[in-house]
């Protein structure tokens, strides 16, 4: 059984290629058309499916769009449509600038039309070069086609890709057809819904709106928000508080905020961060995770279960992820690594072929029957990769000086333990957001200027902290709470602390408050970067390296070798390491 899912509504638009339970492929579009986010200004080709990530998942699995048995949409028209009057897509306005009426946002029956033509844009829609695998389907097959909704696409991203066989799951993000947090148990084969929030009651909305007030752009630079918060004093949390109610049952509602009010005028992008804008940060911050943790305590009664599987773009908030971690609530708490909307590409094709090859049995004391998993994400190298012909095909015809090495650990080390930044270009790319050591600029921690270079290097702002990777077997050398979650952080979601007596030997990979958003490596999962990191630690006596994503600002990470050389070519990058190959300027 094959099944293709795509997301395509509202951002971060990405396919996903599920094989009888397995995932073989997921793709982003950002990654092939070079628009970050797979945003375009409304209303032009605004919803457009990923094609090219639908080719590329294809691609990578030999075959064409008729030979899928089904194609799962990550968004419900119906549940859209149904009511109209309490479902607006809500944009980052004050309450009071919100339009009102049946259709609040003027783009919403454009919304609404793309969505339902879906199955025939798939059909007809596909640019002429990539029709090669995607020509010959119609609307109506010969696959058939899934609405699925939004958080439960979330949902079953988080519980279907877990490594749990039961647990408890929790979604939070901005909006979805109308709900903006949902909570659910998986046990037996089987998931029931246990409730969810509606609009406009929601947590991803109200960090958008701070994250736009600071002067960032909102459903993207979230996470700069994030770092921010741990510069700050939460001065403003008590007033914010004041306007999220805790409700029984998991719930919450969030009354209307006047931001200039709380903390003053809004900020003008690029202008300096002065302290009501860190102190915002660190109360919006402050507020959520006490919010988080309310509905966790409930959601561990309610579901019986020690074990919580996380998505949706909320869980993204490795800060939030740490005191929810280490809170005790759960034993352990699992968060899919595209918890955005790109992962709902992937929920919706898992969800879709669980419930297929279960033979759609009816559920059971509101539980819905799902057939065994055969697969767990152990890792997000699920992109595209190219063979080391492609490689040098391309470097001969941009006759470009390079060498072969026959030891990559051995020279990048080498080049690392000398001050060297490397792009580092290996395997398949990952799937969402964080780069994982498949796409990644790697630097000594050693010298606590590092993070100031590569700030400038990617030319974004100077607070923003680099993450470390560490080989798993030497997380607990380095980090604490090493114990936790099996001690394992494949994924960069979580944070940590930076073991006191370690702290000044990597000065460059800890935060202001000696935290770090550590990724653990393993030999089975990235045999390279694990090599690289121990050949560093044999020469430095440390095993740890910076890694933060190939991409300069505004643009999506790397995806093909030239993406990687543009790359390398237009910053002041010192070396590139693309495959077994090796780039590298004059110093």
């Amino acid at each position: 059984m094959i099944t293709l899912g795509i997301n395509a509504a509202f951002h971060d638009s990405a396919a996903a290629l599920v094989v009888d339970g397995a995932v073989v492929a997921a793709s982003e579009e950002e990654r092939f058309t070079r628009i970050k986010h797979a945003k375009r200004p409304l209303p032009f080709t605004a919803w457009e499916l990923p094609f090219h990530a639908i080719d590329d998942c294809l691609r990578q699995a030999g075959l064409r769009l008729t030979d899928v048995d089904h194609v799962a949409y990550s968004y419900d028209p119906a549940r859209f449509l149904a009511g109209r009057a309490d479902a607006a897509i809500a944009l980052p306005l004050e309450p009071s600038a919100q339009p009102a009426g049946p259709w609040e946002n003027p783009w919403d029956p454009l919304f609404a039309a793309y969505i339902v033509n879906a199955p025939r844009q798939l059909a007809d829609g596909a640019p002429h070069h990539l029709q090669a695998r995607l020509k010959g389907a119609r609307p109506d097959g010969p696959y058939r086609f899934h609405f699925v909704g939004h958080h439960l696409s979330h949902q079953a991203s988080a519980f279907l890709a877990s490594p749990y066989e039961s647990c408890a799951v929790m979604t939070l993000d901005g909006r979805g057809e109308d709900a903006t947090t949902g909570y659910g148990v998986y046990a037996d084969g089987r998931y029931r819904a246990l409730g969810e929030v509606r609009m406009p009651h929601s947590l991803g909305l109200l960090y958008e709106r701070v994250t736009a007030h600071l002067g960032f752009l909102h459903s993207s630079d979230e996470y700069k928000v994030m770092a921010l918060a741990a510069m700050g004093q939460p001065r403003f949390a008590s007033a914010l508080r004041a306007h999220i109610g805790l409700l029984p049952a998991g719930g919450y509602r969030i009354d209307p905020v006047d931001l200039v009010a709380l903390a003053g005028p809004a900020r003008q992008r690029g202008t300096p961060l002065e302290a009501q804008h860190f102190d915002l940060a660190a109360s919006l911050q402050a507020v959520l995770e006490q919010t988080v943790l309310h509905i966790a305590r409930w959601l561990r009664e309610a579901s019986g279960q020690a074990r919580l599987a996380m998505a949706g773009g909320v869980a993204l908030n490795c800060v939030m992820n740490a005191k929810l971690r280490d809170s005790g609530i759960f034993e352990s708490v699992w968060v899919q690594p595209a918890a955005g909307d790109a992962g709902t590409a992937l929920g919706a094709a898992l969800w879709t072929d669980a419930r297929e090859r279960a033979g759609k049995a009816p559920d059971v004391d509101g539980a819905t029957p799902l057939a065994t998993r055969p697969w767990s994400m152990r890792h997000a190298y699920l992109g595209p990769a190219y063979a080391d012909e492609e490689i040098e095909a391309l470097l001969r015809w941009a006759k470009l000086p390079y060498r072969r090495l026959d030891n990559v650990a051995g020279r990048a080390s080498e080049l690392l333990a000398r001050g060297a930044v490397l792009g580092w270009f290996q395997g398949r790319m990952e799937f969402g957001p964080r780069a994982l050591g498949a796409r990644s600029i790697l630097a000594s921690p050693l010298d606590a200027g590092m993070q100031a270079r590569i700030n400038e290097l990617k030319d974004r702002e100077d607070f923003r902290p680099v993450a470390p990777v560490v080989p798993r077997e030497r997380l607990a050398d380095w980090f604490t709470p090493a114990e936790a979650n099996g001690g394992e952080a494949p994924f960069m979601l979580f944070l940590y602390d930076v073991r006191p007596e370690q702290a000044a030997r990597i000065p460059a990979a800890c935060h202001q408050d000696r935290t770090a958003r550590v990724q653990t490596v393993t030999a089975e999962d990235n045999p390279r970067l694990h090599a690289l990191l121990q050949a560093f630690g044999e020469r430095t006596g440390v095993p740890v390296l910076i890694n933060t994503s190939f991409n300069v600002r505004g643009e999506p990470v790397v995806c093909t070798p030239k993406d990687a050389l543009d790359a390398f070519f237009s910053t002041p990058l010192d070396a590139l390491v693309m495959g077994p190959f090796l780039l590298e300027k004059p110093r």
